[in-house]
């Protein structure tokens, strides 16, 4: 059975992105791609649900420095959340909006290329559009992106990936994650970021 078209009414549970070199590559391999760029590492810098990054509009991140927030109000929870722009984050964001054609504070930042129209400014390639990226397309752009990785992946695997990342590569603590994904226990988080009993085994056979 292929994993990305299940039974009808049947559970997809993806994955996180857990190695770095993986990350590394799917970057060096947008890199030519602004928008896709953009949007790999908002995703997994930013803890947001895929509706949620769906809808970060120009007006929310142009003109921000390094660390400086925007807000978004979750759609799923109606919470207000505080995003902090990483250094990173902020360099592809701003990679991004060179080359959208005269942005509004209202449109999209990350733009559905249906129904695009290009011209030139200043020598660059512009675009414009006012379709908004489907979570459908956001699903298969992470399917291809992750090709040639172990798992199953799609949209929600770039807010995964923040966690796992946060944890496992950079030690981030439980109740921090959990704080984040609003979890009510640790437990809950350890299985929702991926990480799994034979993690939990290694541990132990760090010897002090």
């Amino acid at each position: 059975m292929n994993a990305n078209h299940p039974e009808k009414d049947s559970i997809i549970t993806v994955d996180p992105i857990r190695e770095l070199t993986d990350i590394a590559r799917i970057k060096k391999n947008l890199s030519g791609h602004p928008r896709n760029l953009a949007l790999f590492v908002t995703g997994i810098n930013s803890n947001l649900r895929g509706s949620d990054l769906l809808s970060i509009t120009v007006g929310m991140v142009i003109g921000l420095k390094v660390g400086e927030s925007f807000q978004i109000r979750e759609q799923k929870t109606g919470k207000v959340r505080q995003i902090p722009l990483s250094k990173a984050v902020h360099a592809t964001i701003n990679a991004l909006l060179v080359t959208l054609k005269e942005p509004q504070d209202t449109d999209l930042l990350f733009q559905s290329r249906k129904g695009s129209s290009k011209g030139k400014r200043k020598g660059e390639s512009v675009e414009r559009s006012n379709h908004s990226m489907t979570i459908q397309s956001l699903n298969r752009l992470v399917n291809e992106w992750c090709h040639g990785i172990k798992g199953n992946f799609g949209a929600h695997t770039l807010r995964k990936t923040f966690g796992y990342v946060q944890r496992v590569h950079f030690g981030v603590g439980l109740p921090e994650l959990m704080k984040a994904f609003n979890h009510s226990s640790q437990a809950q988080t350890l299985k929702y970021i991926g990480v799994s009993d034979e993690t939990i085994h290694d541990i132990f056979m760090n010897e002090i």
